[in-house]
């Protein structure tokens, strides 16, 4: 393993824009240097450290399977339902 490998942790927050869902999910981001010195991540499953798609890029709604998501920092889906009134 490389020295410069490191891993770091990120969590994001989700919304749907086509049904309404939200979600949030932690990362684990490994940072790798390959053999011609080049800098490259891989997003893992925190729990059981499978690899997983990037969040950044195409992530799919898990209620509707759409392709319409917006990614906003974490907290931002436990906050607004917290500020809900309860019904």
């Amino acid at each position: 393993m490389d020295p410069r490998d490191t891993t770091g942790h990120e969590e994001y927050s989700f919304a749907c824009m086509h049904c309404g869902h939200g979600w949030e999910r932690a990362y684990e981001i490994r940072h790798h240097t390959d053999l011609d010195g080049r800098p490259f991540v891989t997003y893992h499953d925190p729990v059981d450290g499978g690899r997983v798609p990037s969040p950044l890029t195409r992530p799919v709604c898990p209620n509707c399977e759409s392709h319409v998501v917006r990614i906003m920092r974490a907290g931002q889906v436990y906050t607004t339902e917290h500020a809900l009134p309860q019904e």
